[in-house]
């Protein structure tokens, strides 16, 4: 977006709903701005319909899950010999304030002024993350509302179908949080006994890989040349 226009939305954004719509970021040309969940559908049909908006095309919707977020468990210049400690000693998560957990992220395009808006609103409650769905603006949200729901478990209150769309029938759990098990909760068998598929508990065993290789030639250990011996 040309820093003119981008202009141009920050003072509509600022005229129009004040601190209900507070610009967070600003990075390569594009606005970024929060709303709470209680002025979401206002905000959202404003941004839609008023002539200095005119956002009329809903791009995406996504889930987000903060849990742990700003940890960094592999830093590369402290690797050692002895890395396993990094993955069984991991550092711990820093303190997050309720309701900072999942968020939900809508990307907006208005053809009209030819700019995007990435739009952010939290979930107040992180044990169950709702927020209001805005179908009736974006009717191209249906689909992007459900994947949030099966992958993240977030739920949007006025969606007219609201059920998984990616998992399985009967899948436990939301494969996306962050606290989801990566050898998951369940696994699918052939049983010769009954004739059919089912599905039992998953029976691999979880275990940590450590990405370090340990090589000793010359290009690791100075006491080594690479020089071949003498025949």
């Amino acid at each position: 977006m040309k820093s003119a226009r981008r202009e141009q939305l920050l003072a509509a954004l600022d005229k129009h709903f004040g601190s209900r719509a507070s610009v967070t970021a600003e990075a390569h040309g594009e606005v970024c701005a929060e709303v709470g969940a209680d002025d979401l559908i206002d905000v959202c049909t404003t941004l839609r319909d008023h002539d200095d908006f005119l956002f009329d095309m809903l791009i995406d919707v996504a889930g987000v899950d903060y849990l742990g977020f700003g940890v960094d468990e592999w830093r590369g210049d402290s690797a050692t010999a002895t890395g396993f400690g990094r993955a069984v000693n991991r550092p711990s998560a820093p303190e997050r304030a309720p309701g900072r957990r999942f968020a939900v992220v809508y990307q907006l395009l208005s053809l009209e002024h030819n700019c995007r808006l990435r739009l952010r609103v939290w979930c107040a409650d992180d044990d169950y993350p709702r927020v209001p769905s805005v179908i009736d603006i974006w009717a191209s949200t249906n689909w992007f509302e459900r994947e949030a729901f099966d992958l993240f478990g977030i739920l949007f209150d006025g969606h007219p179908d609201l059920r998984r769309l990616l998992t399985d029938y009967g899948f436990i759990g939301h494969p996306f949080r962050k606290d989801f098990p990566l050898i998951g909760n369940v696994e699918v068998i052939f049983d010769p006994v009954k004739g059919r598929v089912v599905y039992q508990p998953v029976s691999i065993s979880p275990r940590t890989l450590v990405p370090r290789v340990i090589r000793h030639d010359n290009r690791y250990d100075d006491g080594l040349t690479g020089e071949l011996p003498d025949a």
